[in-house]
């Protein structure tokens, strides 16, 4: 029974339709491995990319060979031009890459999948990965820590990938390279907001105020507090993440999807065992934020949470 293309994300449909494009252009007739790791090495906004750059290996020069062993494969013209057809080998590859996925327990194959597959093929493409340090053990140690705890269970998983360090930005780190201004008088408001934070339960401060009063820089100067060590002991090595709504909303059309990345928001938070602040500015934007077509907006979502 041959390998069920549905069960691919949609990035790693865009990978394939690449792969062929790329056989096409090179004038092939059959789509080998090699043209689905050269397809992985030009877009660079996929996860195969990025955990190529996270093995540490000599990525640079796989691209340099990738290119020299397109170069060598069989080429064809006139009627067989754009009639392309997978290679035993390849179709070999995507077996694999649903193995690996069922290891994981992952619902779809990913990216990530048909690296590991790939840097276990027995041809030219795998070779090429191993010679130049990128084995299926270094990968899945790289893809631990993009994906941290997270799987596969939609078709769109990057989405859920890191989200606080796409959704969100840390406050700490903004304070110590410098770039959040001083806050000046507003020493009894942060010392109230310490109080809050360091109870048990009920412990959400909410800042209410006229607009400008400087309500975000109270949040501000608590992460000046933080990274000076002038907060109580139990906060002292608490991140401030600071949510953006607009980038978490941002290509959400479809029901479910704003959910999704909300979702993995909140188990990054609750996974981070109360080491993570989460400051939500301009709260009620929380209304209505990704509501589409009777999904949950992001305030009914953080409810239970």
């Amino acid at each position: 029974m041959g390998f069920n293309f549905n069960r691919l994300t949609v990035k790693a449909q865009e990978i394939v339709q690449s792969a062929i494009e790329i056989t096409q252009n090179n004038n092939n007739q059959i789509i080998e491995p090699e043209h689905l790791l050269a397809a992985m090495l030009q877009d660079k906004s996929n996860i195969a990319y990025s955990l190529l750059q996270k093995t540490g290996g000599n990525i640079d020069n796989v691209k340099i060979k990738i290119n020299e062993l397109l170069e060598k494969l069989p080429k064809v013209s006139g009627s067989g031009i754009g009639n392309q057809q997978m290679s035993n080998s390849t179709a070999k590859l995507f077996d694999i890459a649903a193995e690996e996925a069922r290891s994981l327990k992952d619902e779809y194959v990913s990216n990530e999948h048909i690296l590991i597959a790939l840097s276990e093929d027995k041809g030219n493409a795998g070779q090429l990965l191993r010679d130049n340090g990128i084995s299926r053990n270094i990968i899945l140690s790289a893809l631990k820590d993009v994906r941290g705890n997270q799987r596969v269970t939609s078709q769109n998983p990057e989405d859920t990938y890191k989200a606080l360090e796409k959704y969100g930005r840390n406050l700490n780190e903004a304070a110590t390279q410098g770039k959040l201004d001083p806050v000046i008088g507003r020493d009894e408001e942060i010392r109230r907001v310490l109080q809050v934070l360091s109870r048990r339960t009920k412990n959400n401060p909410v800042l209410i105020g006229e607009p400008g009063v400087g309500k975000t820089a109270i949040a501000e100067g608590l992460a000046h507090r933080i990274i000076s060590g002038d907060v109580p002991e139990n906060l002292k090595s608490k991140q401030i993440i600071a949510l953006d709504m607009g980038a978490l909303v941002a290509g959400t059309q479809f029901r479910g999807q704003f959910e999704e990345r909300m979702k993995a928001v909140l188990k990054e938070v609750q996974s981070s065992n109360g080491e993570i602040i989460l400051f939500i500015d301009e709260l009620h934007t929380l209304i209505g934020a990704g509501a589409v077509s009777g999904s949950m907006d992001a305030a009914n979502i953080l409810k239970p949470a």
